[in-house]
């Protein structure tokens, strides 16, 4: 069992394979948070944290004359709000009294086996029995305000998930203001903070920082998970490196707007809460009614590669659904970078004879195929085939394209709407805009509000019916603008803070319906790039495109970041045109290969282009990469270098879960003259097992592990390499 409750001294434990998680009901029934680390055992934490007098802390008023006991210092598992706890709180609401506090005590647990589900949102699922829940029920009296606090344990992927259901008991209205999904007290520690920023084109950035005192918030209000902040951050040891320290990972499964308060204390003590972002929030609870809260999924690991592989499983085999979660993706090609706007079907047709050459086993047609876009400027929102460039329509092109061999992709922008288009003259209630205001544009588009049912039901018979009149093998669903102006005019006033959750319900919802119905689909998410990169997208898209840069070595760190939490299967990586559309620079068809490999493989370039020299090597590139497509999407990927360290290379390699083979690649960055050779040291491998190293020695993988591989040296523009170490 996975989980225990200890009667004699009121302790829950969760345990995992290596970690465990203690918490202890007290005597005046406050949840306390005693430890996460890992494994510790049977024993009673409860002696690690020291009761004395804070000063001036306070204390609740059962304890009035015990100024040791306050909750400003107590590590707790969810925070009461306005009672006397001065840290970040869990959660915020106004009761029809007009008070803002409320202070909530345990009342029962149940354990059950079985992962728990959350009505209305993605979450990590179990197929095959093995998970067990914890529902810990919580209750302020005063208030008449309950909360079921939801923990799933995943025994063998070292995964905790956590998630709350908040609930009006009462027969008044409760107004929530902050609704988080987890807190995580550490009372002790030195600890480093990792979180990944960015920007359109420059992705899940990693940053580390020791921990100042005070709050570091990292927030979406962008209306998706985005580029600017990804809803991701590890708590590790200030001197944990990729083998070894203890590492803390806090991952919120959600795609809209999100928050992440990490507090660095008074008392040296650090507090994580992470759920919803509360900015303009408000939401009614109505008498018997709940609102649950997104699904954050926790690891602890030794160092920060291991808690890399507990995500990366995590995702691979509980998160990603369908068809596609473990099998081979089709190698595309997608005309965007080729052709933009301009096209002919005669165009997409010599791309599309040439792929079929090549190896190439989809076409993908991207933006520009539906009336009224000749740029960005009209069209979103009707999904009219334009006869002008399509002059049989999109069946007669996908006709032609299947009859060559190839499968079939479409790319959409459902959200979006046009003021130029025929559904927003039909409906212009169904964007998102302000009464009397002028709303903010970009890419000249609106977003439609898909917290109305009527624009859900319009958006989902649009797209299953394209999916049923045509023969579509893959959809990649486009995103390409924040949210702003947040008004529904289907939402009564007093419920317009509701509109921002009530999107993505509705947005999860129709992923579920369309992927449940066509289930033969592979869809892969896209917003301008990597701005919903998130583990709630990728329970309807397997592959998520990593970003709209597709410069291959901009493109190393975008895709070293992202590998912190999610695996390889999961970043669309395309080889684009050199020089590159987005910076201009020149690099070697054989490095922009490699670097692709890294991800979901694919091309976006122009065919018609391409030199007999360069059609040979993408011919072996598309044949290698079929070969080690298992080893990347299913092994285990290990970071051998580190750009904060050495930026002259980029180094990484994927191992297969039996060890019997190691894809090693790496890309110079920085070639200079009389350089250092790039050495490095292999991780993964079996020590006693004899390995054959790209053809050029035979030698033990504990040989190479410690005592490392050196390449050869490796000069011109961004020169790569990557090698096969085979076990013999």
């Amino acid at each position: 069992m996975s989980i225990r409750y200890i009667e004699e001294t009121k302790h829950l434990i969760l345990e995992t394979k290596n970690s465990g998680y203690h918490m202890k009901i007290d005597h005046l029934g406050y949840l306390q948070h005693m430890y996460y680390g890992p494994k510790p055992g049977q024993d009673n934490l409860s002696y690690a944290f020291r009761y004395y007098d804070r000063g001036f802390s306070g204390n609740p008023y059962d304890m009035r004359y015990d100024r040791t006991y306050s909750l400003d210092s107590m590590p707790q598992e969810y925070t009461s709000f306005g009672v006397g706890d001065f840290r970040v709180n869990s959660i915020a609401a106004s009761c029809s009294d007009g008070s803002r506090c409320a202070e909530f005590k345990y009342v029962s647990h149940e354990i059950v086996n079985g992962k728990y589900s959350i009505p209305g949102l993605p979450s990590v699922y179990d197929d095959e029995g093995k998970a067990q829940t914890l529902i810990v029920t919580l209750i302020d009296n005063a208030a008449n305000m309950g909360i079921k606090l939801y923990y799933g344990v995943f025994e063998d992927l070292d995964i905790i998930t956590r998630s709350a259901e908040i609930i009006n008991a009462g027969s008044e209205m409760v107004w929530l203001r902050k609704a988080s999904s987890m807190c995580l007290d550490l009372p002790y520690g030195n600890w480093d903070l990792i979180h990944f920023h960015g920007r359109h084109c420059m992705e899940r950035q990693v940053e580390r920082i020791n921990m100042f005192h005070g709050v570091h918030t990292f927030i979406s209000g962008r209306g998706m998970s985005s580029h600017q902040q990804n809803p991701f951050i590890i708590i590790c040891d200030h001197d944990a490196t990729e083998d070894s320290g203890i590492c803390y990972g806090m991952m919120l499964m959600y795609s809209g707007n999100h928050k992440t308060e990490v507090e660095r204390d008074q008392f040296e003590s650090v507090r994580v809460v992470m759920g919803l972002n509360d900015d303009r929030f408000r939401w009614e609870l109505e008498p018997g009614t709940s609102l649950h809260t997104p699904e954050v999924i926790l690891t602890c690991a030794d160092g920060l590669t291991e808690l890399s592989h507990n995500y990366h499983r995590c995702i691979r085999n509980n998160v990603v659904k369908g068809k596609y979660k473990l099998s081979h993706r089709p190698v595309l090609v997608n005309n965007w970078e080729a052709t933009y706007f301009d096209f002919t079907e005669e165009k997409l047709l010599e791309i599309c004879g040439i792929a079929k050459d090549l190896g190439i086993e989809m076409f993908v047609l991207d933006d520009g195929w539906f009336r009224n876009r000749k740029d960005d400027n009209g069209g979103l929102g009707d999904w009219v085939v334009d006869t002008d460039k399509l002059p049989e329509g999109l069946g007669g092109l996908i006709s032609k394209v299947k009859g060559m061999g190839l499968k079939f992709g479409l790319w959409i922008e459902p959200e979006m709407i046009s003021e130029d288009s025929d559904l927003y003259k039909a409906h212009p209630e169904w964007a998102l805009t302000a009464p009397g205001r002028a709303p903010m544009m970009a890419r000249n588009q609106l977003v439609l509000d898909l917290s109305n049912d009527e624009v859900h039901e319009y958006l989902y018979d649009t797209i299953s019916g394209l999916l049923r009149d045509y023969d579509i093998d893959y959809i990649k669903w486009d995103f390409n603008r924040p949210i702003s102006d947040v008004y529904s005019h289907s939402t009564p006033s007093a419920r317009q803070g509701e509109v921002p959750h009530r999107y993505y319900l509705s947005l999860y919802k129709l992923y579920d319906r369309l992927t449940t119905e066509f289930p033969d689909v592979l869809f892969e998410g896209c917003a301008g790039g990597g701005g919903r990169f998130d583990a709630g997208m990728l329970q309807y898209s397997p592959q998520v495109w990593c970003s709209d840069n597709t410069d291959p070595v901009a493109r190393l760190a975008i895709q070293y970041g992202t590998s912190f939490g999610y695996p390889s299967s999961s970043m669309g990586a395309h080889v684009s045109a050199s020089p590159n559309h987005q910076t201009g620079r020149k690099t070697p068809l054989s490095t922009r290969g490699i670097s692709a490999m890294a991800g979901t493989f694919g091309y976006e370039l122009d065919l018609t282009k391409l030199t007999v020299e360069e059609c040979g090597e993408i011919r072996n590139q598309i044949k290698r990469y079929k070969d080690i497509e298992p080893v990347v999407h299913g092994g285990r990927l290990y970071r051998l270098s580190d750009p904060a360290a050495n930026s002259r290379y980029y180094c990484w390699e994927h191992v297969s879960q039996d060890r019997s083979r190691c894809i090693l690649s790496v890309v110079v960055t920085d070639p200079q003259a009389n350089y250092t050779l790039v050495h490095v040291k292999l991780k993964g491998l079996d020590p006693d097992a004899m390995y054959s190293v790209g053809g050029e020695f035979e030698c033990r993988g504990r040989t190479l592990m410690q005592n490392g591989y050196t390449f050869p040296q490796l000069t011109g523009d961004y020169p790569a390499q990557q090698l096969d170490i085979i076990r013999i």
